[in-house]
């Protein structure tokens, strides 16, 4: 009789559904027809997690393992081989496929399969079956993609209704950023594109309306990224949302006239710029062109309507705190929707650690392996980045505070700093809301207003009227109550109703950034 398997493992978020493990089921062979897949959240109990993979009575259970969810995996695997080690375990994903060795959760595992496992687990369980003495450690090769069978179908109804439904044109990645897994992932491979395209047409027949792309670069081949967008174009349907993450300076002529014709919002990219800094960037072995990073920024916010999410890294060896607000302040001008400021994090397999001794790399143990001091940055400034990156959500990213947070880059505090520009500015904003409030979650939006208010007028010395005013465009521009600020009561008579003002004025408010070369501190 054929093992029973339960396939499981822990997203981050309900809505975060496990393409790795669907790749898995729908790759078993003979076996799927007795194998179950299982998705939890790591906010979920231990104890609940394992009575519900245990109630599937299985002979085997794999796990996928990830950098968000390897300490809950590995309390749950000590639990279930402690109540049942007749159960197999196995384990696998980008957590467990590089220096694994020391780990406890490998200890812990009777199996691992390095890399991408598509076939390699059932191979493994087929050797179980036949009662095979099989390896503790399997290393999976990139699989030829032809040879695959997709997923797709393993989406539910309910995953298509309430999840992010996770799709792929390739797999792989040509470029050597040190910071990254997919720098080991090479070379690219690409999936037939009537076989996606012929997926895809049957996610939309049933209600599919949200794809996000894993490909690392789906801009990479124009003649299949162009295929995609036209196939999708021609398909779009009120509440379409695509995201793809893209090469920042490859933007051909035949790419744009297609995304030229999307409907604004329908698109995001997510755009890993990391870096303007040519030194760190060779150092760290990525190759951009930013003048074309530029120019496509510009099309891209003069005659579309994409959504642009773009990443700067923080802590990279030999970042200082000056030469971060340079990257920053260069990005801030592009006028991206979103910036992710990201601490670097050494992942394991990565090349970033061969900079490690010479850069006084210090990194935390425990994942998600963020680094807690350089040689030129030190623990209690890389603790304040963490909170700059946590309050520039709150304030910029999260599209309430447009016209009022553009005030923040523009207006340098009375006292406490010699350093300008929009970088520095906000940083001691960052640092102020920090010391006022000691949190860094749980703000209620009026708060965040009031204290907005607070530091603009009575640290930086702006006029409560003016600051009033920017802030109940924001405040009405969304809509967020129908009753005013109480604090803001004194000055609303010098409010100008937004619908007064004019477009570009509106525009001109929200873009405003101050040129971003002032001085720096010695």
């Amino acid at each position: 009789m054929p093992p029973r398997i339960v396939l499981a493992t822990l997203n981050s978020k309900y809505s975060h559904a496990s393409f790795g493990l669907r790749y898995l089921m729908a790759n078993l062979g003979e076996y799927r027809e007795n194998a179950v897949l299982r998705e939890f959240t790591i906010h979920e109990t231990a104890g609940e997690i394992l009575e519900a993979v245990l109630d599937e009575k299985p002979d085997i259970v794999g796990f996928g393992v990830y950098i968000w969810n390897v300490r809950e995996t590995t309390a749950i695997i000590a639990m279930l081989k402690a109540v049942r080690p007749d159960v197999r375990v196995i384990i696998g994903g980008p957590e467990v496929s590089y220096e694994y060795e020391d780990t406890e959760i490998f200890r812990l595992a009777d199996h691992l399969i390095t890399g991408e496992a598509d076939h390699a687990l059932r191979e493994l369980v087929d050797g179980l079956a036949r009662g095979r003495d099989m390896p503790k450690v399997t290393p999976a090769q990139p699989p030829d993609v032809a040879t695959l069978a997709l997923p797709y179908e393993l989406y539910t109804d309910d995953d298509l209704a309430h999840r992010l439904i996770y799709v792929e044109a390739s797999r792989g990645c040509p470029f050597k950023c040190e910071f990254c897994l997919s720098s080991v992932e090479i070379p690219v491979r690409a999936f037939d594109t009537t076989l996606f395209l012929n997926e895809l047409e049957k996610l939309l027949d049933r209600g599919a309306r949200s794809f996000k792309f894993v490909d690392r670069t789906f801009n990479l081949n124009t003649r299949i990224s162009g295929a995609i967008l036209e196939f999708l174009l021609a398909r779009h349907r009120e509440g379409f949302e695509l995201h793809f993450e893209m090469i920042p300076d490859r933007l051909p002529a035949e790419l744009r006239e297609i995304i030229k014709r999307f409907p604004p919002g329908a698109v995001q990219f997510e755009v890993g710029i990391q870096t303007f800094n040519e030194e760190i960037s060779t150092r760290i072995s990525r190759r951009q062109n930013v003048a074309r990073i530029e120019e496509n920024f510009a099309f891209l916010r003069a005659e579309t309507g994409v959504h642009i999410h773009a990443d700067l890294i923080f802590g990279l060896p030999g970042e200082s705190l000056d030469t971060f607000a340079d990257s920053f302040h260069r990005l801030l001008t592009l006028d991206p929707d979103e910036i992710q400021l990201g601490i670097l994090k050494r992942l394991r397999g990565t090349p970033i650690s061969r900079h490690t001794e010479a850069f006084g790399m210090v990194y935390n143990s425990q994942a998600p392996y963020e680094v807690l001091q350089t040689s030129t940055v030190p623990f209690a400034t890389m603790q304040r980045m963490k909170r700059f990156a946590r309050y520039f959500e709150l304030y910029h990213n999260s599209g309430n505070f447009v016209a009022s947070s553009a005030l923040v880059y523009e207006a340098a505090p009375v006292e406490g700093t010699q350093a300008t520009g929009p970088f520095f500015h906000f940083l001691a904003f960052a640092d102020w809301l920090w010391k006022e409030t000691g949190q860094t979650h749980q703000f209620a939006l009026n708060r965040l207003f009031r204290l907005l208010f607070v530091w603009l007028t009575e640290h930086c010395g702006l006029e409560p009227e003016r600051v009033a005013d920017a802030m109940m465009e924001d405040w009405d521009r969304h809509k967020i109550r129908k009753e005013r600020p109480e604090f803001l009561k004194p000055w609303v008579d010098f409010i100008t109703p937004r619908r007064n003002r004019g477009a570009g004025e509106d525009e001109a408010r929200s873009r405003k950034w101050g040129s971003g070369r002032e001085s720096r501190p010695a």
